[in-house]
């Protein structure tokens, strides 16, 4: 029963820190943010093949 508890872990480097930055700024954001946009236009166009044109 002389277990001991795991070390803590140890913080990120601030290279790490810079690398996890420049992927989400980089790659991760602009790829939300397009998926997001086509999501909202491909579900417009669907609701108006549906329910028709506004007006």
């Amino acid at each position: 029963m002389g277990s001991e508890p795991p070390p803590a872990p140890q913080p990120p480097s601030p290279r790490t820190e810079r690398n996890v930055f420049v992927f989400l700024a980089v790659f991760l954001a602009p790829i939300l943010a397009i998926a997001g946009v086509g999501t909202l236009g491909l579900s417009i166009w669907v609701w108006q093949m549906i329910f028709g044109p506004p007006g």
